[in-house]
């Protein structure tokens, strides 16, 4: 009998509400988008959805755009390794903004591997000003419509 393959599906993308790593629960999307103000404590990032993968070897890794650590030197991408959990498993691969924000700023690339192989992509552009989006124009301060 022929073993099926592994199918892979980003389920989500984008600005997630807060996120507990601890919880066994997933973050709730907020917004989806590839566009992520620069802010303090924002989460984001993506929710895929695999099947056939059980005890399978996923790689994450989470490139960050040249971020200085403590002795000035662009920080490693953030990668590690975890094995699929059962035949239908929701993963979510994310991170957030910390002080100082100023420098966080530029693509923020997270991938996902299965068996050597890239299953999941997405690049987030990290920006200084917001793109406008809506009702969230209002919230952020610059324009109040009248009677606010």
């Amino acid at each position: 009998m022929a073993k099926h393959k592994p199918t892979v599906e980003i389920v989500s993308y984008g600005i997630y509400k807060h996120w507990d790593a601890k919880s066994k629960a997933l973050p709730k999307i907020d917004r989806f988008t590839t566009r992520i103000p620069c802010e303090l404590d924002i989460e984001f990032g993506y929710i895929v959805n695999i099947k056939r993968a059980k005890n399978a070897k996923l790689r994450y890794c989470i490139y960050h755009p040249d971020i200085p650590d403590e002795d000035g030197h662009p920080m490693p991408p953030f990668d590690g390794l975890e094995y699929v959990g059962n035949n239908d498993w929701d993963f979510y691969l994310g991170d957030t903004l910390w002080e100082p924000v100023a420098n966080k700023t530029g693509p923020w690339r997270m991938t996902l591997e299965l068996d050597g192989r890239i299953v999941a992509d997405k690049t987030f552009e990290v920006e200084d000003e917001a793109p406008y989006e809506g009702a969230s124009f209002w919230k952020r301060g610059k324009l109040r419509p009248r009677g606010y």
